[in-house]
């Protein structure tokens, strides 16, 4: 069973930093590139950060170049696990947190590229 699970969201002051974790398992997401997506209260998905299978390449919004960081553990064939590092937080990065896998040939940055969302970890920043 395909199971993508976040965790690690919490509230925190502005300037603070925080760990997100997904646990992706029940196929091969050690063959995908994986993204983290957020969705702020009354505002669309959007892109925060995504990472190739192999973790050569790493492509960030611009809203968080600098301060976030996106790493991965391909513990096997059927778990992999993504993280989000996010450093220097601030009012505007509160918003839900999903992980997903990169699945189609459109834009990496685009959020309907990808599949397998997670239910996603709440992040509230406080300003």
């Amino acid at each position: 069973q395909v199971r993508l699970e976040e965790s690690g969201g919490r509230l925190v002051p502005a300037g603070d930093s925080l760990r997100l974790s997904c646990q992706a398992s029940g196929r091969n997401f050690n063959q995908y590139t994986m993204g983290w997506l957020r969705q702020a209260p009354g505002k669309e998905r959007e892109f925060v950060a995504a990472l190739t299978k192999n973790g050569d390449n790493t492509f960030y919004d611009d809203s968080v170049k600098g301060r976030f960081a996106i790493s991965r553990d391909n513990a096997n064939n059927t778990l992999t696990w993504v993280y989000l590092q996010m450093n220097d937080l601030k009012f505007e990065d509160t918003a839900l947190y999903h992980c997903a896998a990169y699945t189609r040939s459109s834009s990496i940055y685009n959020v309907r590229s990808y599949d397998w969302w997670g239910r996603g970890t709440q992040v509230i920043v406080s300003p």
